[in-house]
């Protein structure tokens, strides 16, 4: 990988390697925008990990441009010391510190800012809708300045780079594109007048900081949407700025309309936007940073080795593992935990308030999940080599304990297996290579084709037993649910029941829509039946969008509002939404309907004395992200 980890220079900055953390929000930021001691550390282990630059998340330049309560500030002085304190830890740790700062135009909510949101037209965020207040000319004007006078507290915070978020959708990228301005002044119209705002930014920060200071732009290439900005447009939009005294571009994509352009989920193909950044850097005397789902180094290396782009943006890739850098440069690939692309990350930030990662429980908790040597090591078995239980096993194993692994089948992985059959969801694979590489390094003992008994637990006689025996399909109590003609969905996935052409998928949710389009690819015919309105609906919304519009391609036939009444030996009978019965007709029934605990053995276990506890879905089913948490908390607990 010496193409990777070649130094580079950008203007003053020295850089390491070609590895940059782009600004990614931590969500550790207190309400009025206070530096807590948890982002702090945040920033600094990411900068431990080996990247040569990291950049700070999006800085709001004015009280109304921020997104959220928890986003970071730096329209006035009283955040300077916070910041500082984030520039020193990353300098610390011998990577460039750098900021991003923002403003966020109509993607944001009156709840948050208290007023209507900024926008340079009258259109609202077609995502978060809600009536705006297109700009005055004079609006603008004071803008442009405090995008200047934000430029000047990062510079006295000790940033060395300064990057401007002209992209996804915010308030720069709505001046951008005619998909959200539709101004007939000189802030709007043809190329010139859309980048006018952009390009009184630059040449602001510029005036401000000299010649000599490194200056990033944040461009989405591509919006993906009628009107958007396109490669080819972008280009010239660059140009213009790039004049003006931009010393290095990122290529993102995406806007507030089509946000899986911005967080892209597992259906897309990793380095999606690298042909951007090449397209860019082919056009324009600069230097380019790619982005876009390059969550490895190999993919990394090859991106700087074609010549693609100068500088590579790992952003998600370093929430899963901060240390990534240092694996790669020492060799040891095997042991980098790999972003599955999942978008956890994101969907914890809209239902919680909060990052959180399904492979890394550790992230935003790194203070509390520090690993300690066990006080007193004990002889630990663990139940179960699904996520949780190994997880728990590792874990354990690495603070000292004597931790033995019990598995009823003869590889390790339990559910993340089976869901990783379907074409899109192969990264999962990734995740049980890492939990299988921990146990190996930490010595675990692992017996498989066990199906454990309370005697083979007595011939054990540990200290410590836990349970993470998962959970086994449901089945609905309707006439004729003991059919030939119905199986569970593991039994599709896993290979043991021949896919017949026509199928009816009794379960609307995730793991029912995940199955059917894997049946659909396989050339069957399948139809969905769901009791709710929507199918999917508490998938994260980026990979629901892309999941529905796969199954439509493939011609699914969707039956929500549906009641299943009875299974026949040649289709389902079903109650639909408006109360007629339907006969559909198939030649398998498959359930996907839900699961119930594997807990069968929890009662005779600690009866028997043994101290005894519960991970992941034996206790209650749920996501590979609570056993794997449940998992990383009590290794280190016990």
């Amino acid at each position: 990988m010496k193409d990777l980890f070649s130094p580079y220079k950008i203007k003053g900055c020295e850089l390491k390697n070609r590895i940059v953390m782009p600004g990614v929000a931590s969500f550790l930021i207190e309400d009025d925008g206070s530096i807590t001691d948890k982002a702090i550390e945040h920033y600094r282990l990411r900068a431990a990990g080996g990247p040569a630059m990291v950049i700070v998340e999006a800085c709001a330049v004015s009280e109304e441009g921020i997104v959220s309560p928890h986003q970071a500030r730096i329209y006035n002085d009283r955040f300077t010391e916070g910041l500082s304190k984030i520039a020193k830890a990353i300098k610390a740790e011998d990577s460039i510190p750098a900021v991003q700062i923002h403003h966020a135009g109509r993607q944001t909510s009156a709840k948050v800012i208290k007023q209507k949101p900024l926008a340079p037209s009258p259109l609202p965020c077609p995502a978060i809708r809600g009536d705006v207040e297109p700009l005055t000319v004079d609006a603008i004007h004071e803008l442009v300045k405090k995008f200047g006078d934000a430029a000047d507290r990062a510079v006295k915070a000790g940033f060395e780079l300064i990057e401007i978020h002209g992209a996804h959708g915010y308030l720069i990228n709505q001046f951008l594109s005619r998909f959200s301005n539709i101004r007939d002044d000189e802030y709007g119209g043809d190329i010139i007048g859309r980048t006018r705002f952009a390009s009184e930014i630059v040449g602001e920060i510029r005036g401000r900081l000299g010649k000599e200071y490194p200056l990033s732009f944040k461009i989405s290439a591509e919006e993906f949407v009628k009107d958007g900005l396109t490669v080819d447009e972008s280009i010239r939009i660059l140009r213009i700025i790039v004049d003006e005294g931009v010393d290095v571009i990122q290529v993102s994509a995406g806007n507030d309309a089509t946000p899986e352009w911005i967080c892209q989920p597992m259906f897309m193909e990793k380095a999606c936007l690298a042909d951007s950044a090449e397209k860019i850097k082919k056009a324009l005397d600069v230097p380019v940073m790619a982005v876009g789902r390059i969550n490895d180094p190999f993919i990394a290396n090859e991106i700087i080795e074609k010549g693609k782009a100068d500088l590579v943006c790992i952003g998600r890739g370093l929430l899963a593992d901060p240390e990534m850098p240092l694996k790669a440069k020492e060799g040891r690939p095997e042991d980098i935990r790999i972003c599955i692309a999942c978008n956890t990350c994101m969907e914890s930030i809209f239902r919680k308030g909060r990052v959180e990662c399904l492979v890394n429980p550790s992230l935003g908790r790194e203070k509390e999940m520090t690993f300690h040597p066990a006080e007193s090591p004990k002889k630990v078995m663990v139940i179960g080599g699904g996520p949780g239980g190994l997880n728990v096993a590792w874990v354990a194993a690495r603070r000292g304990h004597d931790v033995s692994l019990f598995e009823k089948e003869g590889v390790l992985g339990g559910q993340l297996i089976l869901g990783s059959v379907t074409s899109y969801k192969k990264e999962l694979l990734n995740l049980i290579r890492f939990q299988k590489r921990q146990i190996e390094r930490f010595g675990v003992k692992c017996h498989f084709n066990h199906q454990v008994t309370v005697d083979i637990v007595e011939a054990h006689d540990p200290d410590v037993v836990i349970l993470a025996t998962g959970s086994v399909p449901s089945f609905p109590p309707v006439d004729g649910i003991d059919k030939e003609i119905v199986v569970p969905f593991t039994e599709v996935l896993n290979g043991e029941q021949t896919i017949q052409k026509k199928v009816v998928v009794v379960g609307g949710g995730a793991t029912g829509c995940e199955v059917a389009l894997h049946l659909l690819e396989n050339g069957c015919r399948v139809t969905i039946i769901e009791m709710l309105p929507e199918i999917a609906k508490r998938l994260e919304s980026m990979t629901r969008k892309l999941l529905l519009k796969r199954l439509e391609e493939n011609h699914a036939e969707i039956m929500t509002g549906c009641k299943l009444l009875r299974i026949e030996d040649d289709g389902v009978d079903v109650l639909d939404g408006d109360g007629e019965r339907v006969f559909v007709e198939a030649e398998r029934v498959v359930i996907a309907a839900g699961s119930h605990p594997d807990d069968s053995l929890f009662d005779q276990i600690k009866s028997m004395g043994y101290e005894v506890h519960q991970i992941g879905d034996c206790l209650q089913p749920r996501s590979a992200k609570a056993a794997i948490y449940e998992g990383a908390v009590l290794g280190r607990s016990i």
